[in-house]
Parts: structure tokens; C-alpha cells; sequence
């Protein structure tokens, strides 16, 4: 089950999501479903189309399954899915 504490260790295709603030002044506003992922990149459905916003340097609003709306820092989920998902994340101190 996703969660707030969570959330950077598990899938994000799928979520609603929403850049709330970028180094890219462009890509604030774009919301949609994400699509895909990359390492640096979230791919998010948007309207009628495809539009990917680099994680590094923005913040992203996400609604998890249970409504449940979280911020998300995307520096912290650069990293490939597949080895993000398996990593340990440390909690500050």
C-alpha cells in the first residue's frame, strides 16, 4: 500500500500528479496522469498529450489511491524505478 512515508519506494505510473514548482518555469501547472519514468524523468499524460518534466529541481503534488494528497520532492526520486524501489531510504534524525 503506497503511503506518505513510503512513496519514493514504489510505482508512481498510474498517480495523478501535478508540478506545483520547477527550475523550469514552463512545465509549473502541468498535471495529468504519469505515464512513465525514467531516471530523471516523469512522463505525464496530460490533456491529449505526452509531456516529461525532469524530477531534479521540481516539486511534484501527488494523489495516492486513498485520496491522500502528498508533496513530493522530485531530487528524491531520481534514481532508476526499478533500483529505487528496492533501495533504503534514510529517515532524518
Amino acid at each position: 500500500m503506497i503511503t506518505p512515508g513510503n512513496i519514493c519506494r514504489h510505482e508512481l505510473i498510474g498517480l495523478k500528479a501535478a508540478v506545483e514548482r520547477s527550475t523550469n518555469p514552463t512545465q509549473v501547472g502541468i498535471s495529468g496522469i504519469v505515464a512513465d519514468e525514467t531516471k530523471n524523468m516523469l512522463v505525464i499524460f496530460s490533456g491529449d498529450r505526452l509531456k516529461a518534466v525532469q524530477k531534479k529541481g521540481a516539486v511534484f503534488r501527488m494523489h495516492l489511491p486513498d485520496d491522500t494528497l502528498i508533496r513530493v520532492d522530485g531530487s528524491v526520486l531520481v534514481a532508476q524505478p526499478e533500483k529505487r524501489i528496492s533501495m533504503r531510504i534514510r529517515k532524518p534524525r
